[in-house]
C-alpha cells in the first residue's frame, strides 16, 4: 500500500506560480494598450579599460523630451516621455503595440567612475553616454625610519 502525503504548502506554492505564469500572459499578450501606459526603454551597459557605456534606445521620442541627471548618491537617472500622435481621429486600430508615456530608469554608478565628466549624446533615438573611468589610485607607500 502506498501512502500519498498531502503538502498543502506545496500545492499552494504551485498554484500561485502558475496564477503569475497565466497572468504574466494575459499582460503580454493584450492586444490593446491603456492610453497613458508607460513604458521602459531598453539599454545597453558595456564597459572597456577606459569608460562605461550606457545606450538607450528611445525611438519616437524627441531629443528635448529626454532628461539625464546625477544625484549626490551617483545614481544616474534617464526620464522622458515618448508622446501619443494624434493626426487622424477617426481611425479604428485593429491592433496597436506601440507604448506612449513617460519613462524613468536609474543606475548606481560605480566609484570609479569621474562623475564630472560624463557625456551625453542623442543621435537617432539612441541616447549614448560616456562615463570616464578614474585613474586607479597607486597605492602609498611610506618609509618609515628605522632606529
Amino acid at each position: 500500500m502506498t501512502l500519498v502525503r498531502f503538502e498543502p504548502s506545496r500545492t499552494l506554492e504551485s498554484m500561485l506560480r502558475r496564477f503569475d505564469e497565466l497572468f504574466d500572459d494575459v499582460v503580454r499578450l493584450t492586444p490593446f494598450r491603456v492610453e497613458g501606459a508607460n513604458f521602459s526603454p531598453r539599454v545597453d551597459i558595456s564597459e572597456d579599460e577606459n569608460n562605461v557605456y550606457i545606450r538607450a534606445e528611445l525611438p519616437g521620442v524627441a531629443k528635448e523630451d529626454v532628461k539625464v541627471t546625477l544625484s549626490d548618491d551617483r545614481v544616474l537617472t534617464i526620464r522622458g516621455e515618448k508622446k501619443q500622435e494624434r493626426k487622424v481621429e477617426s481611425e479604428n486600430f485593429l491592433r496597436m503595440e506601440r507604448l506612449f508615456g513617460s519613462f524613468c530608469r536609474s543606475f548606481v554608478l560605480p566609484e570609479n567612475v569621474a562623475t564630472d565628466k560624463i557625456e551625453a549624446k542623442f543621435d537617432n533615438g539612441v541616447l549614448s553616454l560616456t562615463l570616464p573611468k578614474l585613474e586607479p589610485s597607486k597605492p602609498k607607500e611610506v618609509e618609515i625610519a628605522v632606529r
